[in-house]
């Protein structure tokens, strides 16, 4: 495996193991900054080492570092970072006969720890920085840490301070590429009504520019190009000093996407001129009124306006990121995509369209919402989102087109949104998930359910939260 590793620790007689495991690609969990400050906490604790696991390397059956079985490890730690994850997860922990303690954490656990309470025997919820995790995992001592989740009791989420960054790190082919990761800020100052990130990492906070790069400078004979890496980057109140920064040490630079309504002549020239060839833009919805119902805050002259900019500068592609089953939703919404793609590609030589279905996540206004954008779920709406995305894709030929699996998405929303009884879901295994819905009865959370989820506590006020989902159906014009 090619990659730079300053962090790797050898295994020798008397060290406990720690495997780390990621249950998915290499590609996407070499690109997670949290499971490399976990990898490099751990390697630096007196007695222990980690080693980590990724499905596509081995299975996830052993160790990236030394190809050892999972089932020679004392503690496994798994990152479940999407829903669907925790079939991979299940599969290794069943086929490697791993024995040890078991500690699942990562956004789905932060979102709901219910759904896996009879995988693992010890859920985390919040980050790990500030937290006291590591030294009571020394001792063995987790029952009554902060951020561990006990079935029948509320948890508060634990939130870290991000006044350090991990000055060194692994550098592989990430998602990224091959870059170094800054991760300038976590949580996210806007309010869209369908995203749990606001709430899961409230409030939002940014890393300085000047510890920023610092780190980058420290890196700067290992790698060529940095990430910026943020749920918004575009917002960080100095996002202008770090591109220029960075550009300045001649850095190529990459951030996870651009807010729209946050670009500029000067910018977007930078950005191009440091190596950038694709813009990402999520306008989510076609229409200004779905738009306003998502709470997005960015208008259609804003993207425009962007496209421009980057046919201008040359830039060579444009990702439109857009949603369907959105509360509302009619057919004239579906032609503004196709409308707003085409205006798009006057601008720039290829775009490409990626289109999901909206998964009604815990902890935002949505939550109360059917999988399909209705207040009750009906098994039609599966059929309605197929042709949804179907007609999309007949209109939209010539251009770059990829769909998510509407079987996929239900999947997910039952797990996000389910209690200890989709754990026969979960051991049936991914193949059958869709099918196996609707023969265990657990289709009733693709509908409106009760909030299982509020044994987490994140700071927010569930009021608020309904007085959100009743703005956005007023405007999606929805009687309630």
């Amino acid at each position: 495996m090619d990659e730079f590793n300053p962090l790797y620790k050898r295994w020798r007689k008397g060290l406990k193991r720690v495997a780390l495991v990621y249950p998915n690609r290499y590609v996407g969990g070499i690109s997670n900054l949290g499971l490399q400050y976990i990898y490099h906490r751990i390697n630096l604790m007196d007695g222990f080492v980690c080693e980590r696991f990724y499905s596509d390397v081995f299975d996830g059956l052993k160790s990236v570092e030394t190809s050892t079985p999972l089932s020679s490890f004392d503690i496994a730690l798994f990152s479940i970072q999407y829903e669907e994850d925790v079939f991979k997860a299940y599969e290794i922990l069943k086929k490697s006969g791993f024995s040890g303690l078991k500690i699942a954490g990562g956004p789905c656990i932060m979102e709901n720890p219910r759904p896996y309470e009879k995988i693992f025997d010890f859920l985390y919820v919040g980050e790990l920085e500030s937290s006291s995790f590591f030294d009571r995992l020394q001792f063995n001592d987790l029952k009554d840490c902060e951020g561990i989740y006990s079935p029948g009791k509320r948890v508060k989420s634990v939130r870290s301070k991000l006044d350090e960054h991990l000055e060194m790190q692994i550098i592989g082919n990430s998602a990224y590429g091959r870059a170094l990761l800054l991760e300038i800020g976590r949580g996210c100052v806007r309010n869209c009504r369908f995203c749990i990130v606001r709430r899961i990492y409230f409030p939002c906070r940014w890393r300085d520019a000047e510890l920023l790069l610092e780190v980058a400078e420290k890196n700067r004979k290992f790698v060529d190009k940095v990430a910026l890496i943020a749920p918004s980057p575009s917002d960080h109140p100095e996002f202008r000093e770090i591109v220029f920064g960075l550009a300045d040490m001649g850095f190529s630079v990459s951030p996870s996407s651009i807010r729209a309504d946050k670009i500029d002549e000067e910018i977007i020239g930078v950005l191009k001129a440091s190596g950038l060839r694709t813009l990402t833009i999520a306008p989510e919805a076609g229409s200004e009124r779905l738009r306003e119902a998502l709470n997005k805050g960015i208008g259609y002259e804003d993207i425009i306006r962007t496209s421009g900019l980057a046919g201008e500068y040359g830039i060579e592609k444009i990702k439109l990121y857009f949603m369907v089953g959105l509360p509302g939703e009619r057919k004239e919404d579906l032609d503004e995509i196709v409308n707003l793609a085409k205006e798009v590609r006057n601008s720039v030589r290829r775009v490409e369209i990626s289109v999901n279905p909206l998964v009604p996540k815990p902890h935002t206004p949505f939550q109360w919402l059917s999988f399909g954008g209705k207040l009750e779920f009906r098994k039609e709406d599966i059929r309605e989102l197929k042709e949804k995305i179907k007609y999309l894709w007949k209109n939209l030929r010539g251009f770059e087109f990829k769909a998510g699996s509407v079987e996929e998405f239900a999947v997910q929303t039952v797990i996000s949104r389910g209690k200890q009884d989709v754990f026969p879901l979960i051991e049936s295994g991914r193949a059958n998930s869709f099918r196996n819905i609707f023969r265990l009865g657990l289709d009733r959370y693709l509908g409106s359910v009760e909030e299982h989820w509020s044994c987490v506590d994140h700071g927010y006020d569930a009021k608020r939260l309904r007085m959100e989902l009743e703005r956005a159906l007023r405007i999606a014009g929805i009687d309630f």
